[in-house]
């Protein structure tokens, strides 16, 4: 936050002394005014204190405010010592250069998504249908309406195609960033045979055991130092990718667009002729590189 405002360590004991003014900035309280609602206070009483809320609450955040939120919150990001020291053995252990590829096709993110897919080994079904519960597939035409409205996951196969549609070589190094049970992964490998996963890289009680989240921060340290990050999903972890790269000037980053297969698939395309509508698709992202940033968060702005 340097340059923004100053930060100090100890508050002078003739304020230290007092007890703050305290600001309500919770959301009950409707639509936020900094400028309204807290600046008079501060003011005024020269020392308060805001409720944790206040740093939810955006609405008409100066310029310079949103961009200090941004570089304090990118810049202090750390992983644990311990765990960054792991991270950094695995992105050492990778092949260079690499694409980082986030590619979420597990039985509960299907299932959750109320797709269907055919084609799927038996296998795959019977773990997808394990995980449904009550979130019954869409027939019919909802089911066409959902998918076109990019709602369905990209399979491993599709996403291969994509790749091909957009020439990425089929001996990319290829970073695997991915959870346990991931389905259908031999229609990526099959194509694109440099795929490497975590799992491969390192060895050790110490991986065997980590949680789920520990396994996420993993991909995420070596998704944000990759050379290219491609991603089927726009979920948080591809958000907090994206903005990261940006912040740090890695712009190599996109997204693939499953409303656009969708559409394009089910106008009946296919072979060279759907690659040629994917890479139209896809041409403006993939040949500028800019990635995509959080919204509302102004990495490039300098006081």
């Amino acid at each position: 936050m340097d340059g923004f405002i100053k930060v100090v360590k100890e508050l002078p004991p003739e304020v230290a002394l007092k007890e703050p003014f305290h600001v309500d900035c919770s959301k009950r309280k409707g639509q936020f005014d900094y400028i309204e609602s807290v600046l008079p206070s501060l003011l005024k009483y020269q020392y308060i204190s805001i409720t944790p809320a206040m740093s939810q609450r955006r609405d008409r955040y100066p310029l310079n405010a949103k961009a200090a939120l941004c570089q304090a919150c990118y810049g202090s990001l750390r992983l644990t010592r311990t765990l960054e020291q792991k991270a950094a053995e695995l992105l050492e252990a990778i092949p260079k250069p690499f694409l980082s590829l986030h590619l979420r096709f597990e039985p509960d993110m299907v299932a959750y998504s109320q797709c269907e897919y055919p084609g799927l080994s038996p296998a795959s079904k019977e773990a997808i249908e394990a995980a449904r519960g009550d979130r019954k597939p869409w027939t019919g035409e909802l089911a066409r309406t959902w998918r076109n409205r990019g709602k369905c996951p990209l399979t491993p196969n599709e996403t291969a195609f994509i790749f091909q549609a957009l020439s990425i070589p089929t001996n990319t190094n290829i970073y695997l960033a991915a959870g346990d049970g991931l389905m259908e992964i031999e229609g990526l490998k099959s194509i694109y045979t440099n795929v490497v996963t975590k799992s491969a890289l390192l060895s050790g009680e110490d991986f065997l055991n980590m949680h789920g989240n520990t396994k996420a921060a993993l991909d995420y340290f070596v998704s944000i130092n990759s050379d290219f990050y491609v991603a089927t999903f726009f979920g948080n972890m591809d958000k907090m990718v994206a903005a990261m790269r940006a912040y740090k000037g890695l712009h190599n980053t996109l997204f693939l667009s499953r409303r656009a297969y969708a559409e394009l698939t089910s106008k009946g395309l296919d072979g060279k002729e759907l690659m040629q509508a994917l890479w139209l698709a896809h041409k403006e992202d993939f040949a500028m590189g800019r990635g995509s940033a959080l919204p509302d968060c102004f990495c490039d702005f300098k006081s």
